[in-house]
C-alpha cells in the first residue's frame, strides 16, 4: 500500500516571490470603478486620497506578476510558505475515492488569510509617509491583521467592527487592542455617517457597508490618514494569489492537480487567492470545476443582481460593477461574520459572469456541522466562514462516492475557530437560527440602486 503524505511543505526559499495578477489574462476587460458623483470612470487621483500610489498603480495594473517588496517577503516568512493537507482522515470518515487537500491559512499569527494582503498594504502606506490607517472589520480577522501590520510598521491604525460581531466577538477585539489598535463599534457617534445611521436605527446590528463608511469618512478628512480595504479591490485579491501560487507548488510535489477548487465567499479575497492562480489554467485550457460557496443569509452571487453600486452605505466609495444585494442591505447576524457583506469583488464577480466560476449558498447549521465534522477529524478548529468550502468539499466527495469516481478536491481553509467558540457552542446546544435571504428582501434592498446613464 503506498504512504500517502499527510503534510506536504515548500521551503522558504520556495516561496513564490511575485503576485499573480489575473488581469492579465481575462478574455474580457474588467468594467472601471466609476466617480460616485459624476458616473465617469475614475482616475488615480480621485482614489489618491484613500489609497497610497502603489496601491491605486497595483489595482488597475494588467501586468501579470507584481514584484513582492523583500521587506513583505521577510515578514511573511513568519508563517509562509503555508502547509497544504491531505485530509485523509476525512476521506476515510466519507468512505470517497476522492482526494481531498487544503490549504491551510489558520497558521499565520493573526490567525487567518488576511495577513497576506495586510502586511503589504501597511507597508505602501509606511513607505508614503502615512501616519494612521482606518478600517473596517466584520468577524475580525481582517482588523486583527491590518492591527499586527500597522504595529510592524509604527502606523496607527482604527478599526470599526461591526457591531453584532463587536458584541459577539470580544476577543477578537482584545486581540486587535493588544497589537495596539483603537476599535470602535459599528455603527458609531465618531462620524456623521455613523450618527445618521443611529439616528434613524439605533438598535442597528450594523454591517460591513455602514462600517466602511465610518472608516472612508475618518480617512478623507486627514491628510496623514489612509483607509485599508481587506477584500473586495482587486489589488487585495491579487496579494492573496500566493495562496493558490504555494498550493501548485505543493501538488506538484506529490504528482496531483485539482478537477475542483472551493473557497468561501464573502467579499473575494482567500477565494481569490486559492482559485486565481487556477482559473489561469482554466482559461489555457485546464478542465476544472471552480466553487464558490456563500451564506444563504447574504448571497450576493446566488440571488444578487450584476451591476454598479456603492461599496458602503453611506455612499461615499466609487461605484464598482459586481454581484450586490444592495449598498444598503443589513444582514442578519449570522456567525460567519466575514462572509456579510453586500457585494462581491468585481473581479469574482466578472469571472461568474464569464462562466469561470459557479456558487452555491448553504444554511450555517449545515456548515457548521461540516465544521464540527473536520475538527473531529482533522484536529483543527475552522472559522465558521471557512466551513462553507468544507461543506461543499465533503458534498463533492460525497458525490465522488455515489458516482464511483475519484476526483482532487483542493479548497482554502482560511483561520482558524479559536475565537468563534462561543457560535460553536450555539450550534452544539440547538441554538442557531438558519436564516435565507428572501425574493422579497432582495428585490426591497435592490430598490436603492443608483441609477447609471
Amino acid at each position: 500500500m503506498v504512504a500517502h503524505p499527510t503534510k506536504i511543505e515548500l521551503d522558504e526559499k520556495e516561496m513564490p516571490t511575485a503576485w499573480y495578477n489575473i488581469q492579465a489574462d481575462l478574455p474580457v476587460p474588467l468594467p472601471p470603478p466609476l466617480h460616485p458623483g459624476t458616473h465617469q470612470p475614475i482616475g488615480p487621483a480621485d482614489l489618491a486620497p484613500l489609497f497610497p500610489m502603489e496601491l491605486i498603480k497595483q489595482e488597475v495594473s494588467t501586468e501579470r506578476y507584481i514584484d513582492i517588496p523583500e521587506e513583505v517577503q521577510e515578514i511573511y516568512k513568519l508563517w509562509r510558505p503555508s502547509p497544504l493537507y491531505r485530509a485523509l482522515r476525512l476521506e476515510k470518515l466519507l468512505d470517497t475515492p476522492a482526494k481531498i487537500y487544503f490549504k491551510y491559512e489558520g497558521v499565520s499569527p493573526s490567525g487567518s488569510h488576511k495577513s497576506n494582503t495586510s502586511v503589504p498594504q501597511a507597508y505602501y502606506n509606511m513607505k508614503e509617509g502615512v501616519k494612521h490607517i482606518t478600517t473596517e472589520t466584520g468577524a475580525g480577522q481582517w482588523g486583527t491583521a491590518l492591527s499586527m501590520s500597522c504595529e510592524m510598521f509604527g502606523i496607527e491604525c482604527t478599526v470599526y467592527m461591526v457591531k453584532v460581531s463587536y458584541q459577539q466577538k470580544p476577543y477578537r477585539r482584545a486581540l486587535m487592542e493588544t497589537y495596539g489598535a483603537k476599535v470602535i463599534a459599528s455603527p458609531s457617534n465618531t462620524t456623521a455617517s455613523g450618527r445618521k445611521i443611529l439616528e434613524t436605527s439605533p438598535d442597528s446590528p450594523g454591517s460591513l457597508g455602514m462600517a466602511i463608511s465610518e472608516a472612508v469618512e475618518i480617512a478623507a478628512q486627514r491628510d496623514d490618514t489612509r483607509y485599508s480595504l481587506g477584500s473586495v479591490l482587486n489589488h487585495v485579491l491579487m496579494h492573496q494569489t500566493i495562496i493558490g501560487q504555494e498550493a501548485k507548488l505543493q501538488l506538484e510535489k506529490v504528482g496531483d492537480y485539482p478537477d475542483i477548487i472551493i473557497g468561501c465567499t464573502g467579499g473575494g479575497s482567500n477565494f481569490a487567492g486559492i482559485t486565481f492562480p487556477f482559473i489561469k489554467d482554466k482559461f489555457a485550457g485546464k478542465n476544472i470545476r471552480v466553487i464558490a460557496v456563500e451564506p444563504a443569509a447574504c448571497p450576493s452571487l446566488t440571488k444578487g443582481v450584476y451591476t454598479y453600486d456603492f461599496g458602503d452605505t453611506g455612499q461615499l466609495t466609487p461605484l464598482v460593477k459586481m454581484h450586490t444585494l444592495g449598498h444598503d442591505f443589513v444582514p442578519e447576524g449570522i456567525h460567519a461574520g466575514g462572509l456579510r457583506y453586500h457585494g462581491m469583488a468585481p473581479l469574482v464577480s466578472h469571472l461568474m459572469e464569464l462562466g469561470a466560476i459557479e456558487a452555491r449558498s448553504y444554511h450555517q447549521n449545515a456548515t457548521f456541522e461540516a465544521g464540527v465534522t473536520f475538527a473531529r477529524t482533522q484536529g483543527i478548529l475552522p472559522g465558521p466562514e471557512p466551513t462553507h468550502a468544507i461543506k461543499a468539499a465533503i458534498d463533492e466527495a460525497i458525490r465522488c462516492r455515489e458516482e464511483g469516481v475519484s476526483k482532487t478536491i483542493l479548497f482554502n481553509l482560511s483561520g482558524h475557530g479559536h475565537f468563534d467558540l462561543g457560535s460553536y457552542d450555539r450550534y452544539l446546544k440547538g441554538d442557531l437560527v438558519d436564516i435565507e435571504y428572501s425574493s422579497e428582501q432582495v428585490q426591497e434592498a435592490l430598490s436603492h440602486l443608483p441609477v447609471i446613464a
